[in-house]
This record gives structure tokens, C-alpha cells and sequence, in this order.
């Protein structure tokens, strides 16, 4: 036989047995059917807005949404510290069945990047997000649509990851010394300009940080807070930071978000038949835009993981002494969405332990807000340690605590997605070097 008889043979081997795998893999996915995925993440939904009412009285839930609603909302606000836990519990749910009913009518799948967005909008409901200063961002996106004559479906993702820009519309509404009336109307002007420009830039900013930034929406978002703060403070419109921030609710929410995050694992393993096959096969994935476990590994797997990841996110939280107010568990919130959007435990742990260390250098304590908020959403560049290995997620996580502390005031606090915005600027700095020190090492 000759020598490329011999090649064309093994290559045919390799490709069959590749196809094999694969095949192996696409079998052992359970498949669920995406109405039924809906159902499920309506039933949390509402379980979230429904346990409002076990901490507050309906009309005490009802005045603490009027406080939430025409608070400025600037990061950070606690809605536990500036209305009540009910409320604030009713508002997170109430923001996640309008995100469901939206991509439900606009007929977009139940997938990954979708769960990820509902559960990241019920995690900045705790702080920041609220019916009113979401609207306008959404109504931007959809004007967005159609002046490009697209479906609204195709831009569902910066819609829904979009709303980090709602304190834009609150602080101009509420924050500064306008009439009421005229506060409201340039709210609701400027954040539909927000909403509208978001889309085209996200998919220019990606470029950026090649995917190794999983907040992509935030990094945008912080430009274009930044943008519309030069042009505020440039006419003397400015505002200091806010941090307003509770206390106390360890005992209660240690019980709640363990038990929630359970049930995911156990609904996980329901719609896997009851085992864990299939999830070694995700934390093999670097997580590196765009990886949507649902379609790669299957719905029951990804729960499992959106469970696990919520279980150790919040026994970090509790290991550092940190305090389960409405930001932190906002972040936990956001960790648990992503674990159906490139997040594990394999890529998300460095850059907890990244973070760790560098509050043992510098001035920030590990258990303050700002560092454990730094710790929960720094894990946006989980796909470094992912891609690149857990000592470089371990660099990327303590230069990112140095570096989200002196981004904020670019956007004058009005980007949710602060540390979404200042990941971005970590992976851009950080992946080509690492990428030329490994070429040069080969």
C-alpha cells in the first residue's frame, strides 16, 4: 500500500471515528421540548415574585415597588435597603415573566443565551432594574429593528442585556433637579437613544475582547454610559456614587438561594433521567462566546450546572463573611444564568481565587460589596481560565478586582454591567499577550 493510501486511510479512520463521538454525544442529549423549558423557567419566575409575600404584606409590597420605581437606581442600590425584601423579590420575578412573555411572543428559543438574560434581568431587579427604566431601552432596540427592517426576535439578546442602561433613564427622570414631568419625558428620550444605538455596537465591541468577555453587552453598555455621562457632566449635570446596601439577611436567604439553587439540580436531573452523564462533557468547554450549553449538552445538564454554580457562589459568599444583600445575590443570579451560557465550576473558580488574592494586597476587604461584586461578575472572563488555563483565570481575576474599582466612574454608575464593562477591557489587555507568550513558548 502506498504512502498516501496509507494517510488517506488514517484520515478516514480519525474523521469516522470523530463522527462516532459525536453521534455518541447528539444520543446521549436529552431533548426537551422548548415549551416545556418555558413552563419551567415561568414556574421560578413566579416563585420568586410569589415569595415576595412570605417577608411583606401586599400593601407593604405595593408602596416598596413606588420607591423602586422612582429611585435613580445608579449603581449601587439595594432595593432591599431603599423599599423592602418583598418587593424587591416581587419586582425580580415580575421583570422575568415580561422577559419570558416578550421572547415567548417574538418566538425565540428557550436556549442558553436566553436563559442567561432572563436570569441576569431577575438578578439586577434586586438593584437597579425596574419596570419604568427598562421600557425605554427595550422600545430603542425594537425602533432599532425596524428602521433595519429585522424582526425584533434577532435582537432580543441586546434588548434583554441592554436594560443594565436603565439607570439611565431613572437618574435623568428622578436624579436631577428637572420637573417631574420633563425629567420623565428626557428619561425616557435618552434611554430609547441608548436602547437604539446598542445593537450595532455590540457587534463591533465583541472584536474587542474576542469573546473572552461574556458580558459583551456590559462592555457596551459602560460606553455608551460613558458617552451620555461626558455629555451630562458637560452641560453641569453630574452626581456623586451611590452604595446603599443591607444587612443582616444571611440566615433567611442562605436557606432560600440553597434551596432554590437544589431544585435546579434536581429538575437537572429529571430531564436527564436521573444521572449526571453529559456533564463532564461540559466543563470541557472553554465557555468563550458564543457557547450555549442547552444546544451543546442538553437542558437537564445545564440545569445541573446552573444549580451547582449558584450552591458555590453562594458558599463563597457565606465563607467570607460577605453579606447576601440584593447586589450580592444579584450576582449569584447572574453566575447561575451564565451556567447555561459558558460558565462552570472548572472556568469560574480561578477567577474566584483570582480575586481572593488580590483583596489580600490591596485595600479592598474580601468581604466588602464592592470585592465580592467584583468576585460574582468577574467570572465574565471565565473563558480565559477556560480557553487558556485555571493560572491564567487566576491573573485575569486579580487584575480585574484593581481595575473594576476605577472604571465606574466613566459611566457616572448609570452601566449595570460595571464589571461587564471593565472585563472587557481586561481581556483585551490580557489575551494577546498570553497568546504571544504561548506561541512563544511553542
Amino acid at each position: 500500500m502506498s504512502k498516501s493510501s496509507v494517510v488517506h486511510s488514517v484520515r478516514e479512520n480519525l474523521t469516522n471515528q470523530n463522527e462516532s463521538v459525536e453521534e455518541e454525544k447528539a444520543e446521549a442529549i436529552v431533548l426537551v421540548p422548548d415549551d416545556t423549558k418555558y413552563y419551567i423557567m415561568l414556574g421560578y419566575a413566579l416563585l420568586i415574585m410569589f415569595s415576595g409575600f412570605l417577608f411583606n404584606s401586599p400593601l407593604e409590597i405595593f408602596q416598596g415597588m413606588q420607591a423602586i420605581i422612582v429611585a435613580p437606581s445608579i449603581l449601587v442600590t439595594d432595593y432591599f435597603a431603599i423599599a423592602n425584601i418583598g418587593s424587591t423579590l416581587f419586582n425580580s420575578g415580575l421583570l422575568m415573566i415580561v422577559s419570558i412573555g416578550i421572547a415567548k411572543v417574538n418566538h425565540v428559543n428557550m436556549n442558553g443565551p436566553l436563559m442567561a438574560a432572563i436570569l441576569t434581568i431577575g438578578g439586577f431587579a434586586l438593584f437597579g432594574k425596574n419596570p419604568y427604566n427598562i421600557i425605554p431601552i427595550l422600545l430603542g432596540v425594537f425602533l432599532y429593528s425596524r428602521v433595519q427592517k429585522e424582526k425584533f426576535n434577532k435582537f432580543i439578546l441586546p434588548a434583554f442585556f441592554g436594560t443594565a442602561l436603565g439607570p439611565l433613564v431613572s437618574q435623568v427622570s428622578f436624579g436631577y433637579d428637572f420637573p417631574v414631568v420633563q425629567g420623565i419625558v428626557l428619561g425616557i428620550l435618552f434611554g430609547t437613544l441608548a436602547g437604539f444605538v446598542l445593537p450595532s455596537l455590540a457587534a463591533h465591541f465583541i472584536k474587542f475582547h474576542q469573546g473572552f468577555n461574556l458580558y459583551n453587552i456590559g462592555f457596551t453598555c459602560g460606553i455608551t454610559g460613558m458617552f451620555f455621562m461626558a455629555v451630562f457632566r458637560a452641560f453641569g449635570y453630574n452626581h456623586e456614587g451611590a452604595l446603599f446596601v443591607s444587612s443582616g439577611n444571611n440566615p433567611t436567604f442562605s436557606v432560600y438561594l440553597g434551596l432554590l439553587f437544589l431544585s435546579f439540580i434536581i429538575v437537572g436531573l429529571f430531564y436527564n433521567r436521573w444521572n449526571f452523564k453529559g456533564y463532564k462533557n461540559l466543563l470541557g468547554h472553554a465557555g468563550q462566546l458564543v457557547t450555549d450549553f442547552v444546544t451543546l449538552n442538553g437542558f437537564g445538564v445545564t440545569m445541573i450546572n446552573m444549580g451547582i454554580l449558584g450552591l458555590i457562589s453562594t458558599l463563597y459568599v457565606v465563607m467570607v463573611n460577605g453579606e447576601l444583600n440584593g447586589p450580592i445575590i444579584g450576582g449569584i443570579f447572574t453566575i447561575v444564568g451564565f451556567g447555561a451560557f459558558g460558565k462552570h465550576t472548572r472556568n469560574i473558580l480561578p477567577i474566584f481565587v483570582g480575586i481572593y488574592l488580590a483583596t489580600l494586597f490591596n485595600i479592598w476587604d474580601v468581604n466588602s460589596t464592592g470585592a465580592l461584586l467584583g468576585a460574582l461578575f468577574g467570572t465574565t472572563l471565565a473563558p480565559i481560565s477556560g480557553r487558556f488555563g485555571w493560572q491564567y483565570g487566576v491573573l485575569a481575576g486579580f487584575l480585574h478586582m484593581a481595575m473594576v474599582m476605577n472604571v465606574g466612574a466613566l459611566h457616572g454608575g448609570m452601566n449595570l454591567y460595571n464589571n461587564g464593562f471593565s472585563g472587557g477591557f481586561v481581556a483585551a489587555f490580557l489575551v494577546p499577550i498570553i497568546t504571544s507568550l504561548k506561541k512563544e513558548v511553542i
